[in-house]
């Protein structure tokens, strides 16, 4: 019985409220009023996609125009490459005809090759030359000091060489910086490089096949072969597996 009551006191209400609402007499649609409001949503919402179309279109003219400047090109490329971290599908790619040893990175023997030789001066104008690393497990890592991760490197690489220098061990960093040694000299001097630092030009870029991005580390054999190759920043533990596998081998093949 409570709830037939509940039930005649909702049916009521919404009768009144019925009533209030019905004027009497049979409501007509306003056809008029009805269009000049689609007409006027309509030309509103076509005056937004006019501005959103023109604000596209205007950012999208200046990437075009903004990367069209060498600079700013190679600014880009620059944040690209210092961006780039090396995933497996990648290492298989520059892996390709060069099988890795179990489950290092380490290429085997039969399957590397040898490392262009090149000679760059270091910081105090003295020639270095690569094949003159010959008998040693040589770290060849391109840098830049504006690239992040390579700076991120730096502390383990001066480990790596400061740990296994008396094991026939060296690292060689060769900058790409544009600026050369403006920038690179007060840079490895504030965080105390203790490892050989050249600075490339136009042709060691070349003689390695155009570097794919940076940090890009090889790590060579004795006998001056790439075993290695690593883009991108790489793991401490990484590297350092590389390096004893390398310097563990018996009669490398030269």
């Amino acid at each position: 019985m409570e709830q037939n009551e509940d039930e005649r006191n909702v049916g009521g209400w919404v009768d009144d409220r019925l009533a209030i609402l019905n004027s009497g007499e049979e409501w007509q649609p306003d056809v008029h009023q009805g269009m000049a409001r689609f007409r006027a949503r309509r030309e509103t919402s076509r005056r937004r996609g006019r501005t959103w179309a023109w604000v596209a279109a205007g950012s999208l003219a200046a990437c075009v125009s903004l990367m069209a400047t060498p600079v700013t090109r190679a600014f880009a490329q620059r944040c690209l490459s210092a961006c780039v971290n090396e995933t497996s599908w990648v290492r298989q790619v520059l892996s390709v005809g060069q099988a890795p040893i179990a489950s290092n990175t380490i290429y085997a023997p039969e399957t590397r090759k040898m490392a262009p030789d090149f000679t760059l001066e270091d910081a105090s104008g003295a020639p270095v030359t690569l094949s003159q690393f010959r008998g040693k497990v040589v770290l060849l890592n391109f840098w830049a000091t504006w690239c992040i991760p390579c700076g991120a490197e730096i502390p383990m690489l001066t480990e790596f060489q400061q740990a296994y220098k008396d094991r026939d061990f060296v690292v060689l960093g060769v900058s790409m910086d544009d600026e050369g040694w403006k920038a690179v000299r007060p840079y490895v001097d504030s965080r105390k490089v203790n490892y050989p630092v050249m600075i490339a030009n136009e042709r060691i870029s070349k003689l390695f096949g155009g570097l794919k991005a940076i940090p890009e580390t090889l790590i060579i054999d004795r006998s001056g072969r790439i075993a290695a190759t690593h883009i991108g920043l790489c793991s401490k533990s990484e590297y350092e597996n590389d390096i004893k596998v390398l310097l563990n081998e018996k009669n490398p093949r030269s």
